[in-house]
């Protein structure tokens, strides 16, 4: 991803890769951006293959970005990834 990019288009990105990888119970597009994702369904294993394709999409994700609390929300994923492209 550019490294210009956007917050809105960051949160765009992390909805996609949410829909296509982490195996939620709830619509992706219809959550809020603060709503737990561990609420919506997100399992741990589903995790390790949202945070394989989000290195796919914005690069090695740093081990200091690997935590729950990154994990979180569709708003705190989006703001360690827009961290990557700054």
């Amino acid at each position: 991803m550019n490294t210009t990019t956007d917050i809105h288009t960051v949160e765009a990105a992390v909805r996609e890769v949410l829909g296509k990888h982490g195996r939620l119970v709830q619509d992706v597009y219809r959550l809020p951006h603060d709503a737990s994702l561990g609420e919506a369904g997100l399992t741990s294993l589903a995790s390790v293959n949202v945070m394989l394709a989000l290195e796919a999409e914005f690069g090695e994700i740093p081990e200091e970005l690997l935590t729950r609390s990154v994990f979180r929300s569709i708003a705190s994923l989006t703001r360690a990834m827009h961290s990557l492209t700054a």
